[in-house]
């Protein structure tokens, strides 16, 4: 095999072993820094992806994720927090992980080259038309994610591909390819460093976008998250008086009558009355045009 940049040495590499401990970890918090700077290069890109995922979404299909190692763990980091931050429900997300359940406990490298895996996982998950499958694979050439991408594909789904290599085999399945051009790692080979932390980044940027898209940010607020929790039901709270110029009492009050929708809270806020739910309907889930037109019934 062709060495990859994702094998090359580091240009700091050399007696590594027997730098000062300070030493070494400057040279690690400088990799990080490099590779972070990678995901510059691949914003074009990634909001190509953003804008794919969230016209999926809409349109009813389900968002997938497939990888292997830790490309898998940095896709269900993402997937797992979805429901939680943006409110997307859990059946909507399907994760695929090489090794499935005991990738959790040993992470074994063997089932990342476990095809057989991934094309089951594929069609027990049964991904197909309408859905959006990102496959994330440092060398670009893992077998599992290589394998569930292309039979994504072939099953009608649009398909997003990461990778921290150029030419990537991943990407000649994808409608988006999604290269983050990171340095070689400190730790030759080690991507769960560098390129697991582009990765991470990546996957951040998209998702949020894709949120943005489909209406669960305002401003600088979640306001589609599940408030399941103390720390949440206060946020959502704040979130509501903050933007509806409310007193918190009110704001919790308004919650109470929405059933705990941030969004509903703030339209009945607005004086919206009963009609919130229908005027979200009509504005496609984004709350800035659900105010506008609110302010706009208000002034005829």
């Amino acid at each position: 095999m062709a060495e990859t940049r994702t094998e090359a040495l580091h240009q700091n590499a050399a007696g590594l072993d027997v730098q000062a401990p300070d030493a070494i970890l400057s040279f690690l918090a400088n990799a990080q820094i490099e590779a972070a700077r990678a995901v510059h290069g691949a914003i074009p890109a990634i909001a190509e992806a953003a804008e794919l995922v969230a016209r999926q979404l809409k349109g009813g299909g389900r968002l997938a994720y497939a990888a292997a190692g830790s490309s898998g763990l940095m896709a269900v980091a993402d997937a797992l927090e979805l429901p939680g931050t943006f409110g997307i429900a859990r059946d909507r997300i399907a994760i695929l992980i090489a090794g499935g359940d005991e990738a959790f406990r040993t992470l074994a490298g063997g089932p990342e080259d476990d095809t057989e895996e991934a094309a089951a996982a594929v069609a027990n998950a049964n991904i197909g038309k309408g859905d959006c499958l990102i496959a994330i694979s440092a060398s670009g050439s893992t077998p599992y994610a290589v394998q569930a991408i292309g039979d994504a594909r072939r099953r009608g789904a649009a398909t997003i591909a990461i990778a921290n290599n150029n030419g990537a085999t991943l990407f000649g399945e994808a409608d988006v390819a999604i290269l983050l051009e990171t340095p070689p790692e400190l730790i030759a080979g080690s991507t769960r460093m560098g390129a697991g932390t582009a990765q991470k980044i990546a996957l951040n940027m998209l998702s949020t976008l894709a949120a943005v898209h489909l209406g669960h940010v305002h401003d600088g607020y979640m306001v589609n998250f599940a408030a399941d929790n103390i720390k949440l039901r206060d946020r959502a709270v704040r979130m509501v008086a903050a933007i509806s110029g409310r007193s918190r009492e009110d704001a919790a009050r308004l919650l109470e009558e929405s059933g705990g929708g941030v969004k509903t809270a703030i339209l009945l806020a607005a004086g919206a009355a009963n009609a919130a739910e229908k005027i979200l309907e009509k504005t496609g889930q984004k709350l800035r045009p659900a105010l506008s037109a609110i302010e706009g019934s208000k002034a005829r």
